[in-house]
């Protein structure tokens, strides 16, 4: 993925960032393209190849409104796949996505005889860096910044594992997760996390791009509805941005809420969600 969609992202997170913070006041596009140093076309432009939607349409969906409805619309699907067994695996375009869980033993191992492959490549929400074993992806983290303390994050997690810088794996598994035409193929992730927070992962595996789900729903979902500061809370541990979308849950007064990787990026990764939903036809 070129250099240009990390330059785009930049771009359009900033403009996110302004249009937040002056949601109420409904900002027009002249204004907006001033903050972040464009003309207007250019901003329509770069903001609509990147997203899928206009900036006006985004401003639309920064409303309380649509989060609101969006939460009460996902209430019955995300019971409703639970339910049904269906934990532990998603489709992400035509990705499928499962998992499996590290067990206690191969936890305590720290990663001894594991070959732990690591490299940073473009996405359309900034750089990353990601992890994975033979067995897979394990880390995917969005940089701001702060390669050192995320290399050091994923280190930590395998202390006794063979480490090998791989940018060109890195870049292959990057281009599969957002593929620019997407295509059928499989992709396994490795969790590691207390039963509680792996249950909440795979609840989270079964949600909708484009709708939003809240620390209740999504508490209830997984059998515990008492449990929405743990659901939370595992929200806030998950090391797999994007794939396992902590992203999607929000506040109930409708506020997006915090998010691991930045507001803006799970405000720009609600947009691009949203606006490829809107494409996909109905399965």
């Amino acid at each position: 993925m070129p250099d240009r969609t990390v330059q785009q992202y930049e771009t359009v997170a900033a403009a996110i960032r302004y249009l937040r913070q002056r949601a109420r006041n409904q900002p027009e596009l002249a204004e907006v393209a001033d903050a972040v140093h464009l003309s207007e076309y250019h901003l329509q432009r770069v903001f609509s190849a990147w997203a899928g939607i206009s900036p006006k349409r985004f401003l639309q969906y920064l409303t309380k409104e649509h989060a609101l409805n969006a939460l009460k619309a996902s209430a019955d699907s995300l019971t409703a796949a639970y339910d049904a067994g269906l934990s532990g695996g998603s489709r992400l375009h035509d990705l499928m996505v499962s998992c499996e869980a590290m067990t206690p033993g191969e936890i305590r191992a720290a990663g001894e005889g594991v070959t732990l492959h690591y490299g940073v490549a473009a996405s359309p929400f900034g750089l990353a860096l990601a992890g994975w074993t033979r067995r897979g992806l394990c880390y995917l983290a969005f940089l701001d910044n702060d390669l050192s303390e995320r290399h050091t994050e994923l280190l930590s997690q395998w202390p006794k594992a063979a480490v090998v810088a791989d940018e060109r794996g890195a870049t292959a598994l990057l281009e599969k997760i957002f593929p620019t035409t997407p295509q059928p193929g499989r992709l396994h992730l490795l969790l590691r996390g207390t039963n509680f927070q792996i249950k909440v992962w795979e609840a989270l595996l079964n949600t909708q791009p484009g709708q939003f789900y809240s620390y209740s729903q999504l508490a209830a979902a997984t059998g515990s509805a008492k449990a929405q500061r743990a659901v939370g809370s595992a929200a806030a541990a998950n090391n797999i941005g994007y794939l396992i979308p902590c992203h999607r849950v929000i506040r109930e007064s409708g506020e997006s809420g915090n998010y691991r990787w930045g507001a803006e990026r799970k405000q720009a990764i609600h947009t691009w969600e949203y606006a490829h939903a809107r494409q996909q036809p109905d399965t």
